[in-house]
């Protein structure tokens, strides 16, 4: 992770404390957002806000006052984020079978069909076909997608977030909005949109 690039401060242990409560936990509600649009999973969005607010007060003098917290703390998420899905795609699946026996053994389970719950949980969200088309995005896109049009960030803090160039931000958005489009065509003219 490359948070240590500007140049250190040197803060009290107060101004610590002040600069986490008062410029980095104010974000909390939008990084989760930003966590479980990328794991899908509540549990695993919590686990990696948790991991990103003990790495931004760990990397504290790293942060220059005044400068964009929310950018900073986005951007330590998403390193977090990818050096935790590459580390888990490269182990093998782990199952509890424990828990999936309870889980058949009880009376509430539907015998007919099991939902995706990733895709239930989002349901409420933005949509079925929106959030499955999305989801179906490679990470990379989604993530363009959801720093830009769900979190509003400019291409400018993307780049930082991302560390890539601004024109990559660009031409990886422009790509991302285009693969949505086409996964989301049939649905719009079911709903009266015209291509025109």
């Amino acid at each position: 992770m490359e948070l240590e690039e500007a140049p250190k401060q040197h803060y009290t242990d107060k101004e610590k404390g002040e600069i986490f409560n008062n410029e980095f936990l104010p974000h909390i509600n939008s990084m989760y957002n930003f966590g479980y649009r990328l794991t899908l999973d509540r549990d695993d969005a919590k686990d990696l806000v948790q991991d990103t607010y003990l790495k931004a007060y760990r990397f504290i003098e790293s942060f220059q006052k005044g400068t964009n917290a929310k950018a900073w703390l986005f951007r330590i998420l998403k390193n977090s984020f990818i050096n935790d899905y590459r580390k888990k795609s490269k182990e093998p699946n782990k199952v509890d079978y424990q828990e999936v026996e309870t889980y058949y053994n009880s009376e509430e389970v539907d015998r007919q069909i099991t939902p995706d719950l990733r895709v239930e949980s989002l349901k409420d969200m933005i949509g079925d076909e929106i959030s499955n088309a999305l989801n179906s995005l490679d990470v990379d896109f989604k993530t363009v997608i959801i720093l830009c049009d769900l979190e509003g960030f400019k291409y400018e803090e993307m780049a930082k977030i991302l560390d890539i160039p601004i024109g990559t931000v660009r031409s990886r958005l422009h790509r991302a909005r285009n693969l949505l489009k086409e996964k989301l065509s049939e649905y719009a003219k079911s709903m009266g949109y015209n291509k025109a």
